[in-house]
Parts: structure tokens; sequence; C-alpha cells
């Protein structure tokens, strides 16, 4: 187990009466599955034990057995999984729920069997990954409560191959590890990961690794170079611990280039919502609004682990703290962004937007001369995604030449494969025109004064406005330079507050660019 993130060791097993473990959870849909796999004496107590529980097969249940060693047997049922409205995620949830059953039972070194099935191709690794998701213990834990650092010893991992728990292994592990990069600078208070905090972080978390690092920390030169982002760092720039900072990082994969990856996160280390504060109640959360950028430094952690090769991915993250005060920006400003396009202020409280989009220009300033290049923004933008489709579920926005490549397709197709699942919307010509300037003064508004939430298209629109603010408008498909983009909105998807950060979308995306080249 590392002594830095928590995550225990995973230990492959293909003998399920391996005395090492002291809990053994089973996450099936159905007994015959037990039987299928030549675990028959694990479903013979199931079948024992249905006799005097009649939902044994709805919720979690603890078996007292002699069918395991340990005598403990948890059975994790993943309900149903052959209707229409069933995915993936009913193997994540019951490795998740059964988990945390074992660790209530007192288990340290569990045993996790996922008897192997067709239903869906990826179910294996899926279940270890709700398996360790019930197992992240938060930064601030690990650092300040030392005997909470860690909820179990190792985790054993069944399989009927040797050579597959061996290749699951090394994938969980590693996104495992970004998982928890996302959580911790995600997840973590507005101090404790208050811009320089997380520069410090970082720069830890990549040490010795194939990762290079590199922090803009000059207050003005973040200032000349990033006007938009400046203004919402121009309040917490008064105080150093909460001085802004552009986080870069860049993997350069083994052999030639085929793909360029360029990832702006937004990292808002706290949104007071500045002088359009956020009053009656609604402020608590906000240091949530830096799951973009914890995303951003998540995918490098799998890159670092994974290594795939011809795919270079630079990366960076924004991290201001949105204060308020009396240096802070205020509604009416008008600012030149870095691209030259004259943005008017409309609300304080759409700082992400601000915090990214210069940092988006200069990313498509490299990409201009990239080989096969693809932008995104990853951000906890809107409350009115969350809205339209939930609280499970990233939004993915294409530009013309982003669909034209079936992009934000391929991604959803990833995610849903993995349980980290996507919904898919559409940049029309009505979100354009709802940035463009109202007057001579502006090229662009920046917001209206109202919620997303109570905006029509109201996560759709803060899309074309990175594209207008960032100069992306002058490369869609029908520039001869033409650069595809997408934005995605993971404000629902992010995670539950209070709780733990999901780190999505990281899964799918590393499904999606990663996977593939390793």
């Amino acid at each position: 187990m590392s002594a830095n993130n928590g995550l225990p060791k995973l230990i492959p097993c293909l003998d399920i009466n391996d005395p090492q473990f002291d809990g053994v959870v089973v996450v099936t849909d159905t007994v015959q599955k037990l039987v299928d796999n030549k675990l028959d004496k694990v479903a013979a107590a199931v079948q024992e034990y249905a006799k005097v529980d009649s939902a044994f097969n709805k919720d979690v249940v603890l078996i007292n057995t002699d069918a395991v060693p340990s005598k403990r047997l948890i059975f994790a049922p993943t309900g149903p999984l052959n209707r229409d409205y069933d995915d993936v995620r009913r193997f994540y949830d019951a490795a998740e729920k059964g988990i945390k059953r074992a660790l209530q039972a007192g288990c340290k070194k569990p045993l996790l069997v996922r008897p192997v099935d067709n239903s869906f191709p990826k179910a294996g690794s899926v279940t270890t990954l709700g398996c360790l998701s019930a197992l992240y213990v938060p930064l601030e834990i690990r650092e300040d409560v030392p005997s909470r650092a860690s909820k179990a010893e190792a985790v054993g991992i069944w399989c009927n191959s040797e050579e597959r728990v061996q290749q699951g292994i090394v994938l969980a592990n590693a996104v495992e590890a970004g998982r928890i990069v996302t959580r911790d600078i995600g997840g973590s208070d507005p101090e404790r990961m208050a811009a320089p905090n997380v520069a410090k972080y970082v720069e830890e978390v990549f040490k010795g690794t194939c990762i290079k690092v590199s922090v803009k920390s000059d207050q003005d030169q973040l200032n000349k170079e990033y006007p938009l982002y400046g203004a919402v760092n121009r309040a917490a720039s008064q105080v150093s611990r909460h001085q802004g900072r552009v986080i870069f990082l860049e993997y350069t994969g083994e052999g030639n280039t085929e793909k360029t990856l360029f990832l702006v996160g937004k990292g808002v280390t706290y949104d007071t919502g500045g002088a359009d504060i956020k009053a009656g109640g609604v402020m608590a959360g906000m240091h949530r609004d830096k799951c973009g950028a914890a995303a951003v430094a998540g995918f490098f952690k799998i890159l670092s682990e994974m290594k795939p090769k011809g795919l270079k991915v630079v990366g960076a993250m924004a991290m201001v703290r949105n204060s308020v005060g009396s240096n802070c920006y205020v509604a009416d400003e008008i600012i030149t962004s870095r691209a030259g396009v004259r943005v008017r202020v409309g609300n304080t409280d759409a700082e992400g937007r601000m915090a990214m989009a210069d940092v988006l220009c200069h990313l498509k300033e490299q990409a201009l001369s990239a080989v096969n290049p693809q932008l995104f923004t990853i951000a906890t933008l809107t409350g009115h995604v969350i809205r339209a489709y939930g609280e499970n579920y990233s939004a993915i926005l294409d530009n013309g030449p982003a669909r034209n490549m079936n992009n934000a397709q391929e991604i959803q197709a990833a995610g849903d494969e993995w349980a980290d699942p996507f919904e898919i919307s559409t940049l029309r010509r009505d979100d354009y025109d709802f940035h463009r300037g109202k007057s001579e003064y502006e090229d662009v508004l920046q917001c209206n004064n109202s919620p997303s939430s109570a905006t029509a298209r109201g996560h759709q629109t803060p899309a074309a406005f990175l594209i207008e603010a960032s100069g992306l408008e002058k490369h869609g498909k029908d520039s001869d330079k033409p650069l595809p983009y997408s934005h995605l909105d993971i404000a629902g998807s992010s995670g539950p507050f209070p709780g733990v950060p999901t780190g999505a979308p990281i899964v799918a995306m590393a499904a999606r660019f990663v996977f593939p080249r390793c």
C-alpha cells in the first residue's frame, strides 16, 4: 500500500479458498453464474441463505458460512442486467456497496469476486473500480489522522485467468491513481488546495516521472498573458496564500506522435461569486469548483502510469480563487482577451469561463502547429447541466471540426463501456448569438444576469463564449486551419457535496485516448 495515496495493494487470486483473505465479496446478478464459474460451495451458501431471506438478491447481505475460509461471505447483487436501461454501473454500484459492507464487518483484506459472464465487456474492471471507490481516503484525513490513512490493507481480485487478472490489476492501479489525484485536488478544502498548494501538490505527484510540470506564478505575467483570468484573480492576488497559478503539464509518448491532446481545466479553488456574491446559503461546497483542473491532473497521472505510445498531451490547470473585496472585478467591465476580443463582464459569478478562455487561447496557438490536435475544456461550469441531465452525467459539446470526427459519440461510447457516462449536447447558432456584443463597446458579452439553471440553453452557451473569446471561432469547419474542440461540463458528474468527488470524466477520456495505445 502506498503511504502517500492510501491505495491498497491489489492481489491477484485464482482460488476463492485462499486463507489470506478475511472476507469474500461476490458481485453478480444470479447464483447460476457462480455455478457456471465452478464456485459451487459459494453458490450453495447463497441458495441456503435465500431460504430465510427473500430479499437476498435486492440488498447486500453478510452470510456466515464455511464455504469460505473467513466464514464471511458478502453477497452484493447487481440486480437485473438485461433491461433497456440497465448498464455496467450495476456492477460498479454493487461492488462499492459490497466493499463498504465488508469494511463494516471488520474486513481488512477482502477478496472481490465477480463471476465472469458476457453481460458487459468491461464489467470486471468496472467492478474493481467500484470497489476501489469505496476505499478512497480523503487527503486531509491521510495527512492529519494517520490512524485512518487507509481503510484496507489489501484487496484480492479473483479471476479464472491469471493473465487476465494481472492485466486488470495493472489497469486498475493506473486508473485509481489518477482518480485519487483528481479527488485529492477536487475534494480538499479551499485552504489545503489553494492555488499555490495545488501547484506544490502537482509538482510532488509528478516528481521523477515522465510528466513535465511548469508553473506560472508571477501575478503581473498572469495579468499580461491571461487578462480574463487576471480579472478573476484580481481580488485573491492581494492575499499571498490565495494568489493564482496556471499549471502546465506535458506528456510525450514513445515513438512518433500520432495524436496531440490539449486539455484546459477550470480550477476555481473557491467561488464566492465575486461582486455578484452567492447569497442565501448557496456558497457552501464551492471549493469543489476546481474539479475540472483536478481532472486534468488526474488524467496526467494515468498517462504517467500507462505511458501510451504515439500520444502527446498538453494540459493547463487554471487555478484561481473568485474572491470578493475592494479589488474584485465587477459587471460592466470591458476586458480585451488574449485573442484580442473585447469582453464585457455580465456577471462575476460566471468566472469559470473567464479563467479558462485565455488559457484555451494559449493552447490553441500551440495546437495550430501540432500533429492531429484536439482541444478540450473541462469544468464544473453550470447548474443548468444538472437541471438538464441530472447529477450522474457529464455533458459534451463539439464544435464543427470535432463533430465531423464524431468525437462526442466516441467519448460517450467509451464512457458507457467504463461506467463514466456522457450526454451529448449540441452547439447551435442561438448559443453564439446569445454572447454577441449588445453594443458597439464590446465584441462579446460574457454572461447574462440570471442563474444558468434559469437561462435557456444555460450549459450550451458557455461553450460558445469560450469559442468566441479564445479566437477558436476562426478555426471552425469553414477555416483552412480547423481545430477540433470539445467542452465538457462536469458540474453534475464530478460528485455529490457533501461527499467524495467521483473522478469523472477521466476514466472515459482514458478509455478513449489512452487504453488503445497501451
